[in-house]
């Protein structure tokens, strides 16, 4: 028997990531092993699972992946976990299309087989509780169970006992928890100086503080009992056993990563896939002034936020010449949202002040108040892209507050890397120069295994040259 429970939401917003990390907190601080999940492709929220378990947080994401591969990455992220929680995004139906479950916290319960914990924000709320959780349950497809109700920001106990009679007694599944409003107790925004407090341990007080809250007002063993499930068959979809595995090449590729505080945006499997497939995944800090390794034979630069470390960054300029005379020279580069930031003349902050970035492209970013682009996308690759070719395509998403503006006809000057469709269609994105790869969209190599094998294959065949 496997032990997993999702805690899904009504909405954004309704209290399930303080749900999710006070269980984690609470389970973890009875000597349990627990392991983080999120559904969707967040990067922020597995940040904070990652800092809370000890474990590495994984995303479930059921529109870029395959039934089959989402499974496995679960099947792997869970082994030897006393309980898996599994936090959802956005409302336990929201997904890539308002006329199906397709990438939603639902869809990822039906894969899994696993009971949902619904979050309800009671606040201002009585019997009509009772009509939320109802609709929630009537919306549910085959294979999707809410299986209880946790009240969130309940205003006194009287008001909790008020929800958990209207739900139990019209929606037959129990209210395992009623949380007290508590204004002392507030996630932080998950996007400044989030992966340094973390580091630093900054917010432990603030785990302690959910993890405490959460014992308080949840029935633990309610939600341990709840949390029984069947185990999950998974195949090797995504990992095979191939004459292509490091395994088999004892000299292995030498693949610099930049990861630190500025550029940290990498899902789990996509290293691991680099890693299966022959690589030695070498990391440096371009924020720490640190100069592109020597002797490698390639470079992944995936995202985060320089925007934040912008007057840094440019005051290491041997480290921005050492990449840019890397990618002049012909060194394959994957370059991702704040990595291709990095990668044009400059980058521009909202207060107007301009830093200078790397030089590779000329054009500069400019970061705005609002969203510049959000949403799944599905990449198609273009003639030359060594990544992603014409004709082959894979799924991913984009999620940044920058543009590019071109300078000197940058626009021009260089062949789009990818064709993304989104909701509003499909647009060329990125750029391709000499062998790297450039662009906001943040790629799932799971989605398509087969481009990792080929882009170490292309550094194999450069190192060779």
């Amino acid at each position: 028997m496997n032990r997993r429970i999702i805690i899904a939401g009504t909405g954004s917003s309704s209290g399930k990531s303080t749900v999710a990390l006070g269980l984690m907190g609470a389970f973890r601080k009875q000597g349990l092993t627990v392991q983080g999940f999120k559904c969707g492709p967040d990067y922020i929220d597995p940040s904070y699972h990652t800092a809370i378990t000890g474990r590495s947080s994984r995303n479930l994401d059921s529109w870029m992946l395959t039934p089959a591969v989402l499974r496995e990455i679960y099947a792997r992220g869970s082994r030897d976990a006393d309980i898996s929680i599994i936090e959802g995004v956005m409302g336990m139906f929201d997904g890539k299309s308002a006329r199906s479950d397709e990438g939603s916290t639902a869809e990822v319960g039906a894969l899994l087989g696993a009971p949902v914990l619904l979050v309800v924000d009671v606040s201002g709320m009585g019997r009509s509780a009772a009509a939320v959780v109802k609709g929630f349950q009537a919306m549910a497809g085959e294979g999707v169970r809410i299986a209880g109700v946790i009240a969130n920001r309940t205003g006194s106990q009287g008001h909790g006992l008020l929800i958990r009679q209207a739900v139990e007694q019209k929606c037959g599944i129990p209210v395992v928890g009623c949380l007290m409003r508590n204004s002392g107790i507030s996630i932080p925004e998950r996007h400044l100086g989030l992966i340094p407090s973390l580091e630093r341990g900054d917010l432990a007080p603030l785990f302690q503080s959910l993890a405490a809250h959460v014992a308080a007002g949840v029935d633990l063993e309610a939600v341990w009992r709840l949390a029984e499930a069947p185990e999950l068959e998974a195949g090797s979809s995504l990992f095979p056993d191939t004459a292509c595995t490091a395994a088999s090449k004892p000299d292995k590729l030498r693949i610099a990563v930049a990861r630190d505080a500025a550029f940290h945006f990498y899902y789990p499997e996509n290293l691991e896939l680099l890693e299966h497939y022959g690589a030695e995944l070498i990391f440096f800090s371009p924020l720490a002034g640190e100069l592109l390794p020597k002797h490698t034979n390639g470079l992944y630069f995936g995202g985060g936020f320089p925007e934040e470390y912008a007057g840094t960054l440019a005051q290491h300029r041997d480290t921005a010449r050492s990449i840019r005379s890397a990618v002049e020279d012909g060194l394959p580069v994957i370059a991702e949202c704040g990595g291709f930031m990095y990668l044009c003349r400059s980058l521009t902050q909202t207060d107007g002040s301009v830093h200078e970035m790397a030089g590779v492209f000329p054009g500069k970013t400019v970061m705005q108040t609002q969203l510049a682009a959000m949403g799944y996308r599905e990449a198609a690759g273009a003639a030359g892209n060594p990544l992603l070719p014409e004709g082959q395509t894979a799924r991913g998403h984009e999620f940044h507050y920058s543009v590019y503006v071109p300078e000197d006809g940058g626009q021009a000057a260089f062949p789009h890397a990818y064709t993304v469709t989104g909701r509003k269609g499909a647009a060329p994105e990125g750029f391709l120069y000499k062998n790297t790869v450039a662009g906001y969209t943040h790629l799932h190599f799971a989605s398509n295994p087969i481009m990792v094998e080929r882009w170490l294959a292309f550094c194999r065949s450069r190192r060779e040259e």
